[in-house]
């Protein structure tokens, strides 16, 4: 049985964001995965990573749960929408205050390289913008994309990490809007 964590890092849980979340979770119980969720928005922590990687700032509580069901999955599955060409702050802080030396990677002493302690696991993007997809590729080169795919993800070990980016949501009808979340359960049918 596969183990997935549906990572959510719209901060409202009404957003088309979290229905795309539990229309994948849908799909994936629907094929026989064990499936959690973090809803990063209804999480209480505080977002600031306080002295850097200088002192050690002890986890809350849900951010301890919440790398415990990272450590335990097999596959997770990043809903983000792309605002200002970033990612949304209280998602942008869990990172920080999660993916950290010793946790997600380690460098190795007198190195410039480091060890990847989340090898073993693959990942899922699915983000939505305002901005046509072509747009977002070609004149703004995809940066929440890197920061999350190449600059956290696989630097820490997560491969492959796939990406489907829903846009433009500003324009899309509620008949377009249904096919988004349908689109989103048939990934979740097939563990993507």
């Amino acid at each position: 049985m596969k183990n997935i964590v549906v990572i959510n890092g719209h901060p409202s849980a009404d957003s088309l964001n979290a229905a795309i979340a539990k229309s994948y979770i849908k799909g994936a119980i629907k094929s026989g995965a064990k499936v959690e969720e973090i809803e990063i928005g209804k999480l209480a922590f505080n977002p600031n990573l306080n002295g850097a990687y200088t002192t050690n700032q002890t986890w809350e509580p849900d951010l301890v749960d919440a790398w415990e069901k990272i450590e335990n999955a097999d596959h997770l599955v990043w809903v983000h929408p792309v605002w200002w060409g970033g990612l949304p702050a209280i998602m942008k802080g869990f990172i920080d205050r999660l993916f950290l030396p010793g946790k997600a990677f380690k460098y190795r002493e007198n190195s410039i390289w480091w060890d990847k302690l989340l090898k073993g696991k693959s990942a899922f993007i699915m983000t939505t913008s305002d901005q046509p997809y072509w747009y977002y590729r070609l004149i703004n080169r995809m940066p929440t994309v890197h920061a999350l795919k190449r600059m956290t993800l696989q630097f820490s070990g997560v491969h492959p990490v796939k990406v489907k980016m829903f846009s433009p949501i500003r324009s899309k009808s509620d008949e377009k809007i249904s096919a988004i979340l349908n689109k989103s359960y048939q990934y979740g049918l097939k563990f993507k």
